[in-house]
């Protein structure tokens, strides 16, 4: 069965070139395109396409204001196309908030290799979130540093459909395991955004670790996403600069087309900030931050890997497991795409999989003290 796709842009040319790339995969199939937020808007409630593919600056109606009309009339997985610039990261990050599952630069071969590999991400993109949607919290207030101990979860949709080849059913974990930790690591990618803010805003100030974040991101978005975090939860988030000495209560957050690693032990743990290898595929990537933390922690390590595609975390998930750490996994059935935490659970390296709207909860159950 083919995965019906609208396409839409105001540029005509632009709409003409994603429709072919989609349409040369024989998966998917491009029902229409629209030059505008409102013109999509007629034609997902007259067609009821499976995926949306949507722009940001559109006149008559943009992006994002369409994305928040359709998450409340008719939610769907949608694919926004973003510029590669700060205020391009600032309104991308607004859409995923929206609703949005996962985005694109608009010049989507900035990120890959060449032309080929470029459709191919493109094509995978739109069949990795065809039948699923993102977690939609309320819009945020934006509060710096909130003085109360706990804030409210965002809310998840109220309903979703099963995703295929889910590894059993959640296991959630019961009582704290009274395991001593030193660090919390957790690795994402598609969903990311909106589960990473999930669950941090309801960590407390007075969080007794510091908390080491992998969302596969481009370079020019993590500074956005970073300052994004850090408005609205109680706890430090910044993003993760050469040298930077871990302190509890703090998130460091990888930069986007680097790798972060962590050097040291005990005090005098710090991070080194490498340029990414052409060789590996992720920039930032799980594996190696997960890996790098693992010699600095030994097994004094939460890792938590959350929705993504592909299945960057699982060798370095492995790592961490033979030094003693404990590796938990976002389930199935809250995940965008169930891919990375599928990974970890499939080759029983996760102890548990939780439900992100729960997430959180046993996060502080199992690591903080006090």
């Amino acid at each position: 069965m083919t995965i019906r796709v609208l396409v839409v842009d105001d540029s005509s040319f632009f709409r003409r070139r994603v429709a072919e790339i989609l349409g040369a995969d024989p998966e998917l199939e491009v029902i229409d395109t629209a030059a505008n937020g409102q013109d999509a808007l007629d034609k997902v409630r007259r067609l009821r396409p499976d995926v949306v593919t949507m722009d940001i600056e559109m006149p008559v109606m943009d992006g994002i204001t369409a994305v928040r009309h359709l998450m409340r009339e008719r939610p769907l997985p949608v694919l926004m196309f973003s510029s590669l610039t700060y205020d391009g990261a600032r309104a991308t990050l607004e859409a995923l908030d929206a609703g949005a599952a996962d985005f694109l630069p608009k010049r989507f071969e900035e990120i890959a290799n060449d032309r080929q590999e470029a459709i191919r991400l493109l094509q995978q993109r739109v069949k990795a979130i065809a039948g699923k949607r993102t977690p939609v919290p309320p819009p945020p207030s934006r509060v710096s540093r909130p003085t109360q101990s706990r804030v409210s979860t965002p809310s998840a949709p109220a309903s979703r459909p099963a995703p295929a080849k889910a590894v059993g059913e959640p296991k959630l974990p019961g009582r704290a395991s009274g395991k001593r930790y030193r660090a919390l690591l957790i690795g994402t990618s598609t969903g990311g955004p909106v589960a990473l803010q999930t669950i941090l805003t309801q960590l407390p100030k007075e969080y007794p670790h510091p908390i080491l974040l992998v969302q596969h991101m481009p370079a020019a978005f993590t500074p956005a996403f970073a300052q994004r975090l850090n408005s609205l939860c109680q706890i430090e988030v910044k993003e993760a600069a050469q040298g930077d000495r871990l302190r509890p209560g703090t998130a460091y957050l990888a930069p986007g087309g680097k790798q972060m690693l962590v050097e040291g032990s005990g005090m005098n743990t710090r991070l080194v900030i490498r340029d990414g290898d052409d060789q590996i595929n992720y920039k930032p990537s799980v594996d190696i931050t997960f890996g790098s933390a693992g010699r600095a922690y030994g097994g004094d390590i939460l890792g938590v890997i959350l929705t993504g595609m592909g299945a960057d975390g699982r060798e370095g998930c492995r790592l961490l497991k033979k030094h003693g750490a404990n590796i938990w996994a976002q389930d199935a059935a809250s995940c965008v795409v169930y891919g990375m935490p599928q990974a970890v659970a499939a080759e029983g390296i996760a102890s548990h999989s939780i439900p992100l709207d729960q997430m959180a909860e046993a996060i502080l159950r199992e690591t903080h003290r006090g």
